[in-house]
């Protein structure tokens, strides 16, 4: 049932006319942080079911994307019978589709090119507000939604005890928008001794997976990471435990979510909720995950207040100018690693 969406960009973003915002914003009762296009007219923060069924979609394949945190193929393999399960209970095509960016999933979100995606942490509220999209499950077991931690991890042969050892060294963030790679940090390094963009200059290196391969090669001196996403690449053995000391962790965050688009009929909605409800993890998911072994039902209004709050205090609201900022951040990062990775193909190797 996967199949790879083909086209090498996404296309521009959907936009009504004015005549339709204008109306949109006569008729909606409350809005709230949702851009002009949505309203939320129940308060629970995420955008409503459009009420004229002409607008009101249900298509006849449901585009899938998966966070850009890690490795795309990964998770294709791995979540194979996930979206077997999906297309048999929902009695549709499942498409993959691959996303390079946390931005670039809010765009085809908000351009409607894209139905169901799991979202890394802090790229869900940009989603939400921005482009409509609806959190509808997280991870998690008996005990409830799974979550993880910010680890600031170091080589384990260094000699950094505190983060305030770590001034003007090599620190590596994952990108602007990422919640425990960028966004948390910011929040809370400061009140332990360490304050970006002052004692140090946070290189993005584009993923969780590159801030702690970067650490175990010396690339970096330190990385702010998910937990989750830490642990799953030391039990795939990509790299040892044994190569890294976790220097500081964070409280619990909860962890990334399952969206969907909120202008699917309620009906498919529905549907589209139960089906990852019923799913029966593999053991190759459990594996991934730690051992949590099901999907559980989530709200953003509640869910998300953790992450809406760091958000917040970072000065990084869910909201347009913020998320412009995020997405030059994001390009201009993605620019420098291209150009570096030039760079480096260019350097003859040392003889």
């Amino acid at each position: 049932m996967i199949r790879l969406a083909r086209g090498a960009t996404i296309a521009a973003l959907a936009l009504l006319g004015t005549t339709a915002v204008a109306a949109a914003q006569d008729t909606c009762p409350n809005r709230g942080q949702l851009d002009t296009l949505y309203c939320d007219a129940d308060n629970d923060l995420v955008a409503d079911t459009p009420r004229d069924p002409a607008r009101q979609k249900d298509p006849s394949a449901l585009i899938f994307a998966y966070s850009p945190t890690e490795n795309p193929a990964v998770y294709q393999h791995v979540y194979g019978p996930l979206m077997d399960h999906l297309g048999k209970c929902i009695g549709k095509r499942m498409v993959y589709f691959p996303v390079q960016s946390n931005t670039a999933q809010v765009e085809a979100f908000r351009a409607g090119r894209l139905h169901i995606a799991l979202l890394a942490t802090g790229a869900v509220g940009f989603a939400v507000n921005l482009a409509g999209a609806v959190p509808f499950v997280v991870v998690g077991s008996e005990r409830g939604p799974a979550g993880y931690q910010l680890y600031a991890i170091v080589k384990s042969d260094t000699p950094y005890k505190t983060l305030s050892d770590l001034k003007g060294r090599k620190v590596a963030h994952v990108s602007p928008s990422s919640n425990s790679g960028n966004l948390a940090p910011r929040v809370m390094f400061p009140e332990n001794g360490l304050k970006p963009d002052e004692d140090y200059k946070p290189l993005m290196s584009g993923g969780h997976d590159k801030s702690i391969i970067g650490v175990s090669l010396g690339d970096y001196d330190m990385a702010p990471v998910a937990s989750d996403i830490f642990d799953r690449m030391t039990a795939r053995g990509q790299v040892k435990t044994e190569q890294f000391r976790i220097l500081w962790k964070s409280d619990v965050f909860p962890t990334s979510s399952y969206s969907m688009a909120h202008d699917l009929k309620p009906e498919l909605q529905t549907k589209i909720k139960a089906c990852f409800l019923n799913f029966a993890f593999t053991e190759e998911i459990k594996k991934e995950y730690q051992g949590e072994d099901r999907f559980l039902p989530m709200t953003y209004k509640d869910t998300w207040r953790p992450i809406r709050e760091v958000a917040e205090k970072s000065g990084t609201p869910y909201n347009r100018a913020a998320y412009d900022a995020v997405a030059k951040r994001e390009a201009d990062a993605a620019a420098q690693r291209a150009q570096q990775q030039q760079q480096q193909q260019q350097t003859p190797p040392k003889q």
